[in-house]
């Protein structure tokens, strides 16, 4: 690993040695929260016992469909209004104020078309997503340098072949980036829909256990959602800078 791997690692056992120290010295009360090392064996307890199995698919599927459909949607979108400059520009104060929107707002109304259902849970979560993959496939293909449509004209390619060799791949680093982030927007919406609005899933089994005062069960699942987010941020990570590494960056 590189020095500033290592040195982040350092910085990270260091803050969660001094968090297990605060604890167990009794500087941070059990009401506040629990050591480390008791959330760890919380998560171990839960994991083996099997019984948020079906409350983690639930949460992974809503999550999934959510960053998928963002995704989606989001690039189709984008790529719509690159193409239609005048649109873009009546919408670009929309899009510049979109997060100061509350988005939980319109869960009353999702429920009379969709029901009590898992459907407004996954709406608020690609609500919350599809925008940034729409913004960042909007930059990408602005950033496609003109001399390489000028040079994909020269040698008469034509328009499937000029946006699947030229433009798809000049501007897959912004593609990519923005599929990270609808990824974690999608986390963000759909855990603090389950949170503040669901019956079930890992964020209401959170605020269940916040509300039972129950902070070893509850820090182990806030424990289990860091776990899965920092692994999947990883992976998409390490396929970004092999993207990056092929292009020569």
């Amino acid at each position: 690993m590189k020095p500033a791997t290592w040195i982040r690692l350092a910085a990270l056992v260091i803050v969660v040695l001094a968090i297990e120290a605060a604890c167990r010295l009794g500087f941070v009360s059990e009401l506040t929260m629990v050591p480390p090392s008791d959330m760890v064996i919380g998560l171990v307890g839960v994991l083996r016992s099997g019984e948020m199995r079906g409350e983690i698919a639930t949460t992974l599927e809503g999550i999934a469909l959510a960053a998928s459909g963002s995704v989606i949607v989001g690039f189709l979108l984008g790529a719509g209004l690159h193409a239609l400059p005048r649109v873009r520009a009546s919408l670009d104060p929309v899009l510049a104020t979109y997060y100061a929107i509350p988005t939980f707002i319109f869960y009353p109304m999702f429920i009379v078309f969709f029901g009590m259902n898992r459907i407004p849970i996954i709406i608020i979560g690609f609500m919350f997503a599809f925008v940034a993959m729409m913004t960042s496939t909007m930059n990408g293909l602005d950033r496609v340098a003109p001399v390489l449509l000028r040079s994909a004209r020269m040698f008469r390619m034509g328009k499937a072949a000029t946006i699947a060799r030229i433009v798809l791949p000049a501007a897959a680093p912004y593609l990519f980036n923005g599929v990270k982030l609808a990824v974690a927007y999608a986390f963000v919406g759909v855990l603090g829909a389950e949170f503040i609005l669901s019956g079930s899933g890992v964020g209401y089994e959170i605020a269940f256990a916040f509300n039972g005062f129950d902070n070893q069960r509850m820090y182990a699942l806030i424990l289990l959602v860091v776990v899965v987010v920092a692994t999947v941020n990883g992976l998409l990570l390490n396929r970004e800078r092999a993207l990056l590494r092929r292009r020569g960056a």
